[in-house]
């Protein structure tokens, strides 16, 4: 059985001739939530991208649950259980709330067990359940959502595809204070039925508050690994790796 849900090992990345990971390395424990923060442009969304396979890496060795996904094409790493919830939504704005959610619809693996929630299927009713709103506005074009709104779908998408690992990259971005809540709210609830979690966020105090696990990337390399309750206790590393103070 697989004990980890996603791992990079030494992995280096390119953008054409740009050498954006540098031998980044972490592990995600299955059934956990991992903050993956950094000053912006540190390579956080490159590795969410190496992770489904939107952009293979150079030299290193990407698993999910065992599997080697290292070359693998995204629809076959989104079959192993692996979805994302990108930056900046990327919902389809001329679709209505019901056909984003239907257009992502995946059945769950047939023995989905080792990372996964073990809880109902994600449906169309059980996103609507979590997010009521989505419901008030199910024949809604997504393109007149509000910023949250749009974020609520973004993450009823990925989870209509039952996934048994969910990467969020920037589920915060541009929210209202009370809207950061409710997704963090949302967040708490998904990691609290086991799924594993990546989750690539600006917002420190929402990541401390969330994460079981920290790395911390720095101009693309791993400047700290560790448990989230060492990191809150050590304002030096917040310090000097992400400014703040």
């Amino acid at each position: 059985m697989a004990t980890s849900a996603l791992t990079l090992a030494n992995v280096d990345a390119y953008y054409g001739d740009g050498h954006v990971l540098h031998s980044v390395s972490f592990s995600v424990g299955a059934g956990r939530l991992l903050g993956l923060i950094g000053r912006n442009g540190a390579g956080k969304t490159t590795c969410m991208n190496v992770a489904v396979g939107l952009l293979p890496p150079r030299t290193g060795r990407v698993t999910a649950f065992g599997s080697d996904i290292t070359r693998a094409v995204p629809e076959a790493i989104a079959a192993l259980g692996v979805a994302l919830v990108p930056q900046g939504r990327r919902v389809f704005r001329s679709l209505t709330v019901r056909e984003n959610l239907s257009v992502a619809a995946r059945k769950p693996r047939a023995a989905a067990t080792q990372g996964g929630t073990g809880k109902v299927p994600w449906t169309e009713d059980t996103i609507f359940e979590m997010f009521p709103r989505l419901r008030e506005r199910r024949n809604h074009p997504a393109g007149l959502l509000s910023g949250g709104e749009q974020q609520m779908l973004a993450i009823g998408r990925a989870l209509m595809g039952n996934p048994r690992l969910l990467l969020m990259d920037e589920p915060s971005e541009g929210l209202a204070p009370q809207v950061v809540a409710e997704v963090g709210r949302t967040i708490a609830r998904l990691k609290g039925d086991g799924l594993s979690i990546v989750l690539v966020e600006q917002n420190i105090k929402l990541t401390l508050d969330l994460a079981d696990d920290i790395v911390i990337l720095n101009t693309g390399s791993v400047a700290f690994a560790g448990a989230a309750n060492q990191l809150r206790m050590d304002d030096a590393v917040i310090a000097q790796h992400l400014g703040v103070h």
